[in-house]
């Protein structure tokens, strides 16, 4: 009985374990079914977008053959409307050349015809001439045995005759040629100084006598007045120059003929304000030290000068006298200033020529170093210049123009010449040197006068700043000859009666104009 029931659960667990097997298996057997089901479905879409994929790509092959093509056709297209177009143009030239080869054809048979021409004149010319040669010797024989005289005697005669009339051709020959000469002379140093006047354009403004200083407020007045006057009076000795105190606000005006004097001065005060300490002996310390730098400065003006114009190595001394030329002024005009144009003009017109440019610098710059010394000196800045040169052993050209500027020498060198031409322009210019206002206009309106109280006179202006008056005549009253003796006259009326620098030219015009009416 317990082998029986031992028998059952053995079967039974054969027989469970059997169906489970089976039932695993089914179940097994069913996902691998579902596994290649959905393999092959993926397998299918997978088939299906590689296709559409394919079918894109190739319509996108096509679309791009299809561009290349027309980018072909149209590249082939221009190429070949290139090639027509270089063709015709070609074929162009062809015709061209082609027309030129046929004028050249004609014109050489045109050329070997006028050469045959030509060969057949030259026969034609030596005949004549051999005909004009016999003639020529049978008239000579005609003449000797007529006038019993031989070749020689009669050649003899005639050159004799000859002489004669070519001394009187010869004489008017050089008197043209030396008239002509005369105006191509003017006409050329007329040009040079335009140029040089043109090639230089120097700016000038007239020397002051005074200068204004700044003040921060009016109590600085005070201060610079100081207790009884002491800090002014100090201030106007030390310095030299006149300190004006009046009722315009915050300035203070000083005042001297001496640049340099004047100079220092101003540095001082401004120093002094600047400081704040006013007294005597900071005011004597405070110009010392600017008489000082100022000599520096003058001396670094003068190495700047000379280093501007390329004058090379120059003495010390000189340089520090060129410096002080700026604080040196000749009726307004700025001693250095003027001494700079005259080495640039001196330069451009000694460059015109054929001169030493360099040379003629230094010379134009050196012409009035004596004016820096003048003041110290006295006497004639021309001698003083002159001796400085020597001194220095400046070249002899530099002290040749130094003496000839002034005319206590005649120039010996283009170079000299030239430094008394710049001189002479830069100081006679309008505006180079100051003039009093009343004056000026009162010797102009003196000029005009003189000239419309003659009669026969239409209109008289002064032009050139007074240094020309042009006078135009009446050409009914007034002749030729008339016209030359009456600027001779005004010229003399205007030496005795008017005073003025130089020289006035006076220009007398008479004009005869003609006219018609066609109706």
């Amino acid at each position: 009985m317990t082998l029986l029931i031992i028998l059952g659960f053995i079967l039974s667990g054969v027989f469970s374990g059997a169906l489970v097997y089976l039932i695993t298996r089914r179940v097994y057997v069913s996902k691998q079914n579902i596994a290649i089901e959905q393999a092959k479905i993926k397998a299918t879409a997978i088939e299906k977008e590689a296709e559409i994929k394919f079918q894109n790509q190739k319509i996108k092959l096509k679309e791009e053959e299809i561009e290349l093509r027309k980018k072909y056709e149209k590249e082939t297209y221009k190429l070949f409307k290139e090639f027509e177009e270089k063709t015709l143009h070609l074929e162009k030239k062809e015709i061209v050349l082609e027309q030129k080869i046929q004028k050249l054809d004609e014109e050489k048979k045109s050329i070997s015809i006028e050469r045959n021409e030509l060969i057949r004149s030259q026969n034609t010319i030596d005949e004549l001439k051999h005909k004009y040669k016999e003639k020529q010797n049978a008239l000579v024989a005609a003449l000797t045995n007529y006038t019993s005289l031989s070749l020689d005697e009669a050649k003899s005669m005639l050159l004799v005759h000859l002489e004669d009339n070519l001394k009187i051709e010869k004489a008017n020959l050089i008197r043209r040629y030396e008239q002509e000469a005369k105006e191509d002379s003017k006409r050329k140093a007329n040009y040079i100084i335009a140029l040089a006047t043109s090639r230089y354009a120097g700016e000038y403004s007239a020397e002051k006598l005074i200068n204004v200083v700044n003040l921060p407020d009016d109590d600085m007045k005070g201060r610079i007045i100081g207790k009884d006057g002491r800090n002014i009076k100090t201030l106007e000795m030390i310095t030299g120059v006149d300190i004006l105190i009046d009722d315009t606000p915050n300035t203070i005006t000083l005042s001297s003929f001496n640049l340099y004097r004047r100079a220092i001065a101003l540095n001082t005060i401004n120093l002094l304000i600047e400081d704040g300490r006013i007294h005597p002996a900071r005011i004597e310390e405070i110009y010392k030290k600017c008489e000082s730098e100022m000599e520096q400065n003058i001396l670094s003006e003068g190495e700047n000068v000379i280093l501007d114009l390329g004058l090379g190595y120059m003495q010390t001394e000189l340089k520090k006298l060129i410096g002080k030329m700026k604080y040196r002024a000749s009726f307004g005009q700025n001693a250095l200033f003027h001494s700079i144009e005259v080495a640039h003009l001196s330069g451009l017109i000694a460059g015109e020529l054929d001169g030493d440019e360099v040379l003629a610098k230094r010379a134009g710059l050196l012409h009035d170093i004596g004016k820096a010394l003048t003041h110290e000196m006295g006497g004639n800045h021309v001698s003083i210049g002159y001796d400085l040169a020597r001194k220095y052993k400046e070249h002899p050209v530099v002290a040749n123009a130094i003496l000839a500027h002034h005319g206590n020498e005649e120039p010996k060198s283009i170079e000299a010449a030239a430094v008394c031409a710049a001189d002479a322009i830069s100081g006679a210019r309008p505006g180079a040197r100051r003039e009093v206002l009343e004056n000026f206009l009162k010797r102009v309106q003196n000029l005009e006068k003189i000239a419309t109280n003659k009669l026969g006179v239409k209109q008289a202006y002064a032009i050139n700043a007074g240094r020309e008056i042009r006078i135009i005549v009446k050409s009914d009253q007034i002749d030729d000859k008339e016209a030359i003796i009456m600027a001779r006259d005004i010229a003399k009326e205007i030496e005795l009666n008017l005073q003025y620098p130089g020289e006035i030219k006076v220009n007398v015009i008479r004009e005869v104009r003609a006219t018609q009416y066609a109706r």
